[in-house]
């Protein structure tokens, strides 16, 4: 019973973290270490990314016609039915910022709000890291945007696809 009620807290305690979590912008989690060569230049693999290009697509004629098909009226960058996917946490209770939404699907998109992980001393423990907001992104996650919903979407194997975002941590070197 006692178990329980502290695995019950501990759960509680972390529901209150995420809900308390706010976007940070790639550029913090950048500066923390995600741009580092030994923590395999996260940032600009995500720099070079469709995700990180995502919100400026909204300003092609291309998605002004998509847009119109797709019964949007008005400019694609400020229609919620674009941003929904084409931003981070537009779908989130969590606070944003124009200068996130102009970095398109950014880090926090599929990490979670990064306030409450950021950290160093909590970034270095994963437990830590998950408890306090961290998330691990699976097909669920791509699958919020990647649908039927969106008026481009011609099918997606998760498998496939998150290999071409992939931007592991290298490991270290032998001595």
């Amino acid at each position: 019973m006692r178990l329980i009620t502290v695995a019950a807290t501990v759960g509680v305690f972390a529901g209150v973290l995420c809900a308390q979590s706010s976007y940070i912008g790639a550029d913090k989690c950048a500066k923390m270490c995600h741009k580092a060569p030994a923590k395999g230049e996260q940032l600009t693999i995500w720099k070079k990314s469709k995700h990180a290009q995502a919100y400026a697509t909204l300003a092609t004629p291309a998605a002004l016609e998509t847009a119109k098909k797709a019964g949007v009226t008005g400019d694609p960058q400020k229609s919620e039915k674009c941003l929904k996917c084409h931003t981070t946490g537009a779908w989130s209770t969590a606070k944003k910022d124009s200068t996130l939404t102009a970095e398109g699907v950014s880090c926090e998109a599929c990490h979670g709000a990064g306030s409450g992980y950021a950290k160093l001393n909590v970034m270095k423990d994963k437990k830590a890291s998950l408890a306090a907001g961290m998330i691990e992104p699976d097909e669920k996650a791509c699958v919020q945007c990647h649908n039927a919903e969106s008026p481009n979407f011609t099918g997606f194997v998760f498998a496939d696809m998150v290999k071409k975002i992939a931007h592991p941590k290298p490991a270290p070197a032998a001595r």
